[in-house]
């Protein structure tokens, strides 16, 4: 009979101890999962905090990323009239045109933007001091088996050519968005070094907009190996891009984050470690977001113009307050609201 007793009370703790094990490891797996989650969301909420206080707003070198409909024909004089008036008075000073998206082989065909001519024109003696760069863009054989091929010297040399007739087509400079394009490629940076030697003989700005920067020490690794799409770049990638171009505009939305105090950290964050690695040469932006949709990178109510703006100064504020080659780029006009322009004059003008 003792020994039935003990039987049985044995298969009852085997039991008990069988139903309670998945409980305890997924309570593991959500202190392992959760408790960092919260404690990077207090970090960031915490670096939103504080007065950036003086000398922390436009410096005159902030820009906006502008839709194709302005080279394609469909905006006219008083469009740009209306434009004209909107920025008056803020720290405007590069227009980044939609003239592409390249071909897949690096070409651009001309006929992308047969108003170019009367845009750069009409922009000069509108806005004195503007300048019109245009803005080219494709999607990167990175992750898929389409797109443009980076590793292929002809493509490379194709790209570079499309720079020259952008140029000879009148626009003051050029403006690279190549996605996705992932941390240490030694072919984007060839690429650069050959585009910066051609718009430094023609004394014309070369841009690039740039991935944002891995918060933590090989986070764009772990990151890229899980998902296979690396969302971040190194800060290390990061300076080399800034040291071979004029101008480098951090695109800090998309960010994934759920609420606007933990937004607004991170752009203090991603501005802290941008000024870090950026020389004094070269122009430094930080996005704002003047669009409006609600997925799973980019939350409308987190994601604001006035979380984006405060974030900025208080990096700047942080990091190097006294730098002047620094500004923030709207992106984009199309889908901007007044709200937008609204939070940008009040928040950094």
């Amino acid at each position: 009979m003792a020994g039935a007793v003990r039987n049985w009370a044995a298969r009852f703790r085997w039991n008990r101890l069988w139903r309670t094990w998945p409980r305890r490891i997924a309570l593991g797996l959500v202190l392992v999962i959760v408790v960092p989650l919260l404690t990077a969301g207090v970090a960031l909420r915490l670096n939103y905090s504080g007065d950036p206080g003086a000398g922390t707003r436009t410096r005159g070198r902030d820009a906006v990323w502008l839709g194709h409909a302005w080279v394609d024909g469909r905006k006219n004089g008083r469009d740009l009239a209306a434009f004209a008036d909107r920025i008056r008075g803020t720290g405007i000073k590069d227009l980044y045109v939609h003239a592409g998206p390249l071909e897949h082989n690096g070409t651009l065909p001309a006929t992308r933007y047969p108003k170019a001519r009367w845009l750069v024109d009409a922009v000069h003696r509108t806005l004195p001091g503007i300048r019109v760069q245009a803005w080219l863009g494709d999607v990167l054989a990175t992750e898929g088996p389409t797109g443009l091929h980076l590793e292929r010297g002809a493509s490379r040399t194709a790209v570079v050519d499309s720079a020259r007739q952008i140029l000879d087509a009148g626009f003051d400079g050029v403006h690279f968005d190549l996605e996705p394009l992932h941390s240490g490629d030694p072919h984007y940076l060839s690429l650069l070094d050959d585009l910066h030697a051609l718009t430094k003989a023609r004394r014309a700005p070369l841009s690039v907009a740039a991935h944002q920067i891995a918060p933590l020490p090989a986070a764009h690794s772990v990151v890229g190996t899980l998902s296979g799409s690396p969302k971040w770049w190194s800060q290390k990638f990061f300076g080399q891009v800034a040291r071979r171009v004029d101008q480098i505009a951090v695109m800090s939305y998309d960010t994934w984050m759920p609420l606007e105090g933990m937004y607004g950290g991170y752009v203090a964050e991603q501005t802290a470690l941008a000024l870090e690695v950026t020389p004094p040469g070269t122009d430094l932006l930080m996005g704002l977001p003047f669009f409006h949709e609600d997925d799973l990178g980019h939350h409308e109510a987190a994601e604001t113009v006035a979380a984006a703006v405060r974030g900025t100064r208080l990096g700047l504020a942080r990091t190097d307050r006294g730098r002047e080659r620094f500004g923030v780029a709207l992106y984009v006009d199309f889908a901007a609201r007044e709200g937008d322009w609204a939070a940008y004059r009040e928040g950094w003008n």
